[in-house]
């Protein structure tokens, strides 16, 4: 990967599942024409537009498709398609597009098709949120930093346990399917009431509250937004039961910070695991550094040796779709956001 690429997969923008599905191609073989690749046209990413039939070229008035590689640069894109009116397809690298929000909530209506990559990442996201959840629910963050041995009667299983997960896209789907063999019971707070395949029940948003009434663990995987930011505070902790544990792996706004670290000082809440925080990076010494039963990895829930080739994978469907052959995947909706 190119110095400039791999920073910004690095600089992952996970995010958020739950947005509209797949929705016919909007453009026809007729007006693909030339894919570019910007900032940096990773060689992983020009094979994937080959291998699915489209031509990669810098960036000219001929432009019709842009696959965007960098995390952020939301001026930078901006100024890119000011200047070339004529593109039609918009691939962002992420899940979650937040970075990217005042950009596409403008370019609502104007005909283009964006895409992320909700969806594609889902399995290594679910698969280090599973990780976080059996480890705090074992007191892993305490037991590592022992230097003598002591025994206790400290640690829960997540066998049958109440498990809640805020969102419903890839993630959220994965993890349901990781979390069959231990029997859990599970509730989907989404944006809507639509069921769930996998979970015991659906809950839509507005009733977040008596989701956590009775949550052993909750699973934050929903897409960061005006209104979902601050989406747990001090209310919604004070409402899951003394114990329970807490993990994110979506963004770090999700969750009022002040809030979290109080409860987890207090006792109240039973430990949390964090691959996203606010602020983010998380300053030395913050007081989730050493706040009782947390565990705080650096938004590496999916790495780049995980996400090269599965965005690769996005950006063949979508270019296929591009050129009129079925859907386009992680389809963008510019009014709500994701």
């Amino acid at each position: 990967m190119t110095d400039a690429a791999a920073p910004a997969l690095r600089a992952r923008h996970r995010v958020v599942p739950g947005a509209p599905g797949a929705r016919r191609a909007a453009v026809t073989p007729v007006e693909a024409g030339p894919i570019a690749i910007l900032p940096s046209a990773e060689p992983a990413f020009v094979a994937a537009v080959e291998r699915a039939g489209g031509v990669v070229a810098p960036l000219t008035a001929a432009t019709r498709g842009i696959v965007w590689t960098a995390a952020s640069g939301s001026e930078d894109l901006a100024r890119v398609l000011d200047e070339h009116p004529s593109v039609a397809w918009l691939q962002l690298p992420w899940a979650g597009v937040d970075a990217f929000a005042g950009l596409i909530g403008r370019a609502a209506g104007d005909g283009r098709v964006w895409t992320s990559a909700k969806g594609a990442y889902a399995q290594p996201v679910a698969e280090h949120a599973l990780m976080l959840v059996l480890a705090v629910l074992r007191e892993l963050p305490r037991r590592v930093r022992a230097t003598s041995w002591h025994v206790d009667e400290v640690g829960r299983t997540l066998y049958g346990a109440n498990v809640v997960i805020v969102g419903a896209g890839g993630i959220a789907v994965e993890l349901l399917r990781l979390l069959a063999p231990f029997g859990a019971r599970v509730t989907i707070v989404r944006r809507s009431a639509e069921p769930v395949v996998g979970a015991e029940r659906t809950l839509p948003t507005t009733r977040l509250g008596e989701a956590l009434d009775d949550a052993d663990v909750v699973v934050l995987a929903a897409a960061l937004t005006g209104d979902s930011r601050g989406l747990i505070a001090a209310a919604e902790l004070q409402r899951m039961p003394r114990g329970a544990v807490l993990v994110n792996v979506a963004r770090g706004g999700l969750i009022d910070t002040g809030a979290l670290v109080e409860a987890l000082e207090s006792g109240h809440l039973g430990g949390a695991g964090l691959d996203v925080t606010d602020p983010e990076p998380l300053p030395t010494g913050h007081p989730l550094w050493q706040a009782p039963n947390c565990i705080v990895t650096p938004h590496v829930a999916d790495t780049e040796e995980m996400t090269v080739p599965l965005f690769g994978e996005r950006i063949a469907h979508n270019v296929r779709a591009f050129l009129g052959d079925g859907d386009f995947e992680g389809r963008i909706d510019p009014v709500a956001g994701y």
